[in-house]
């Protein structure tokens, strides 16, 4: 009982973060002093034309109402009033009528990107399992890496191969991810692609020269290990630091004492305490994963996410813009609940 009662006060306050989230970023955005509709047809385009493409986005009304009436659309649930019903580009379900407005459910509506005509959801539906599949790679990569340097540094405290391993992340995390990104393009795909069959550029969907679909998984390597170089650097700090914390404490002293095998202490002893802050550490990288693929993404063409978020700045597509940071806001704010779930789960104490 006690855990479903965190479970839904956690939900509650991330829903409760997303609608602040959702209301200042939609603020920010509108207030904006570009033109989507100049920016469509150019610097040279009449006054009529850009007029009337702004009476067609809903560009012509108050901030107030382009505001207001993009939340309503977020919404999932609303009143709707039955002048409105065939104007209406989402579908919805009756609940309740009240006189000449009904109360509705329905999904979140994102709109169409102004530049491409498409619903907004259909194109982050196509983007983000690309970005989670990059996510989850750097992740995993880095955890797994992270944990075996941490360890094999802790227990060669102050040795030449400590020392090297402590250059070694130092050097990683103070690079932005968009340099390591350059530099292994420029190295494994372009210097020695002829043996890496790399390419510098690529997704994994891809269509061929026959303009057939094709799935290149090897173009999801570089970007994750440019990816997963800084948190593999944290991850591996942070498991020395706690190892060694773990290493020096009385009950691993007693256990060397009683004269248990020196695996068996690591294993149950010292990895089982490390684990809760490992986990944590690493699952709240992995929220930064999933916003942070942005620059990566850019660098090697790789259609996530990321790539439609900066395609949509350069253009100034207010629907696909806000659709962007409100979905990379939503991957956030779930990924920090199930890192609190994970802590609480875990740990007892808490």
């Amino acid at each position: 009982m006690e855990h479903l009662k965190y479970i839904i006060g956690r939900l509650l306050y991330g829903v409760l973060v997303l609608v602040i989230v959702s209301i200042f970023i939609s603020s920010l955005i509108y207030l904006g002093q570009v033109d989507p509709s100049r920016l469509t047809f150019g610097q040279r385009a009449d006054i009529e034309t850009v007029e009337s493409k702004r009476a067609e986005l809903g560009l012509n009304k108050p901030l107030k109402v382009q505001l207001w009436e993009y939340l309503v659309d977020l919404s999932p649930l609303q009143l709707l009033a039955d002048d409105r019903r065939d104007n209406v580009s989402y579908s919805y379900v009756a609940l309740v009528n009240f006189g000449k407005k009904d109360f509705i459910v329905k999904k979140p509506y994102l709109r169409k990107s102004f530049q491409t005509g498409r619903n907004v959801s259909s194109m982050l539906a196509e983007a983000i399992p690309l970005t989670i599949y990059l996510a989850l790679s750097a992740f995993i990569i880095a955890l797994i890496l992270g944990v075996l340097f941490g360890l094999c540094s802790a227990l060669n405290y102050n040795s030449i191969l400590d020392k090297t391993i402590l250059a070694f992340t130092a050097f990683g995390y103070s690079l932005p991810s968009y340099v390591i990104a350059m530099a292994f393009a420029l190295l494994f795909a372009w210097f020695l692609g002829p043996f890496t069959g790399l390419n510098l550029h690529g997704s994994i969907y891809e269509i061929d020269e026959l303009g057939n679909d094709v799935v290149r998984w090897k173009n999801l390597l570089l970007p994750a290990l440019s990816l997963g170089v800084r948190p593999l650097s944290v991850i591996t700090q942070i498991t020395r630091s706690a190892i060694l914390d773990i290493i020096n404490a009385p009950y691993v002293r007693t256990a060397k004492a009683k004269g248990l095998a020196y695996a068996q202490i690591l294993r149950k002893h010292v990895l089982a305490n490390a684990k809760n802050v490992i986990g944590t550490a690493s699952l709240g990288w992995l929220a930064s994963l999933l916003t942070g693929a942005f620059f990566v993404e850019t660098v090697f063409n790789y259609k996530g996410l990321g790539s439609l978020t900066v395609n949509a700045l350069l253009s100034y597509d207010l629907p696909l813009i806000l659709g962007c940071i409100l979905c990379a806001s939503m991957l956030v704010i779930t990924i920090n609940i199930i890192t609190d779930l994970f802590y609480k789960l875990t740990d007892p104490r808490i």
